[in-house]
This record gives C-alpha cells, sequence and structure tokens, in this order.
C-alpha cells in the first residue's frame, strides 16, 4: 500500500459539506486542503454503477488534472426497504433545476417508504468510499458504513444531505441534531477514512 508523503492534497469534490468534514479529519497530519471547486476544475461525469467507480473516476480526473494527490469520496444512503436505492444516486435524487435540495429527496425518500408500507423500524445505512490516487494512476480504496433507521419528520440542523433524517444504532438523534465532532468520530466517512490513515498516513 502506498503511503501519502506530500503536504497538500486536492478534495475531489464541490460539496462543501464534505470538504469541511474532510478538512477537518485530515488536519493533525499536517495536511493542506484545496477542493476541486477551488481549482476550477468541472465535476466528471460518474458514470459508474459503483461507490468505488464513482471515487475513482473523480479522484483520477483532480489528480490528472491538478498533478497533485486527490481524495474523492462517494457515498450514499442505501435504504433496505427500497433494494439499496437511492445508493450510488442519492445525490442525483437531490437534484433540480436549481441545484441540489436534500429536503425533497429526503421527503422523496420517505413517500416511497410510506406507498410501499415498508414496516418499522426502516433500516438504512450510509455508505462511503475513499479513494486516493495519485497523478501517476496509482490509488488506493478504502470502504465505511455505519448502520441505523429512517425517522419523519427530518430533525436538526447539523450535517448536510440525508443527516437530519438518519439515526445510527445506539442513538436516539439524528444526524442532524448530533455535534459535529460526535458525528465525525462515527460516520460511514469516519470509519473509511480511518482505513485510509492506517494504510496511507500512519
Amino acid at each position: 500500500m502506498r503511503r501519502f508523503t506530500g503536504d497538500k492534497l486536492v478534495i475531489a469534490s464541490h460539496n462543501k459539506g464534505k470538504l469541511r468534514e474532510i478538512a477537518a479529519l485530515v488536519e493533525p497530519f499536517g495536511v493542506s486542503v484545496v477542493s476541486a471547486g477551488d481549482l476550477g476544475l468541472p465535476e466528471p461525469a460518474e458514470t459508474e454503477d459503483t461507490f468505488a467507480g464513482n471515487a475513482r473516476i473523480k479522484a483520477h480526473f483532480a489528480a490528472k488534472e491538478s498533478g497533485l494527490p486527490a481524495l474523492s469520496d462517494d457515498s450514499g444512503l442505501m435504504v433496505d426497504a427500497l433494494n439499496g436505492a437511492p445508493g450510488v444516486y442519492t445525490a442525483d435524487w437531490a437534484e433540480t433545476p436549481n441545484g441540489r435540495d436534500f429536503s425533497r429527496a429526503m421527503e422523496k425518500t420517505w413517500a416511497l417508504l410510506e406507498t410501499d408500507k415498508a414496516p418499522e423500524p426502516r433500516r438504512a445505512s450510509f455508505n462511503c468510499t475513499l479513494c486516493l490516487a495519485w497523478p501517476d494512476g496509482h490509488d488506493e480504496i478504502f470502504d465505511g458504513q455505519v448502520s441505523g433507521r429512517l425517522t419523519w419528520p427530518p430533525r436538526g440542523e447539523q450535517g448536510f444531505g440525508y443527516d437530519p433524517m438518519f439515526i445510527p444504532d445506539g442513538f436516539d438523534v439524528t444526524f442532524g441534531e448530533m455535534d459535529p465532532a460526535k458525528k465525525h468520530d462515527m460516520s460511514h466517512r469516519a470509519v473509511a477514512f480511518a482505513k485510509l490513515v492506517e494504510g496511507c498516513f500512519g
């Protein structure tokens, strides 16, 4: 497994929420981050049907264009009663002509569960795949998952995306209500990142 030896990392994302979380996670290692958006890089088309496939597209594109190692995150919510949907299409469910609207995406998800009369608890998991890619084409992949259940109506102003409707196992608050530091310690992204740190930074 290749070690990360630089001090600057491109975060291959235009999502400010992800950028904040990842910047906080790499800060202890003396690594500064810049986003693909800050560099003026476009978002490549995510044409794969797996988290790993799409993570690779984003990381390799950013690494090639910037000449720096790049870290991408492809993540999503998988709802058991919806056969794993929205999954890799999680962000797509939030797309509107005016940008992403996760309130609408959460409403759509819950409406489908209601239509299907899905039994409680409505189990789901957040899944994250990180890809660290270098300009020479090498990459390392790390996966993380956190399981829980969905609740309605959404609760909390913290977090982003589907966080306000997701209650992780062992808790009675949503990710949207949870202190960000607590969420960072246990999220799907944190699980994957711990593997990344052990493999490439430790």
